[in-house]
């Protein structure tokens, strides 16, 4: 598992997100690189939490193995539709 840790203040940038809902993303396999995020290597994890909650997490990474988590909201209704095909061709690959 890849070491999170949070950058100062991500907590308060949450956007009705509960830190708790950001790890369970984490555990996603969706991830997104940031194309327009200039010299910060930026990721975007998009996944679901337990409860079915489709949110995206974005992450900065520091070195080797390590990223901070940057904030979390959940997913528009299109991104979560594009989410939901990537679901489905997932399942359709197992």
């Amino acid at each position: 598992m890849v070491p999170y840790e949070w950058l100062a203040g991500a907590m308060e940038r949450l956007a009705g997100v509960e830190p708790h809902e950001v790890l369970q993303v984490l555990g996603a396999r969706w991830r997104r690189p940031v194309p327009a995020a200039g010299p910060m290597r930026l990721l975007t994890v998009w996944g679901r939490t337990r409860a079915g909650r489709p949110l995206i997490v974005v992450l900065r990474h520091e070195a080797d193995l390590d990223y901070l988590i940057v904030a979390a909201r959940q997913m528009t209704d299109t991104e979560a539709a594009e989410h939901a095909r990537w679901e489905r061709l997932q399942e359709e690959e197992q």
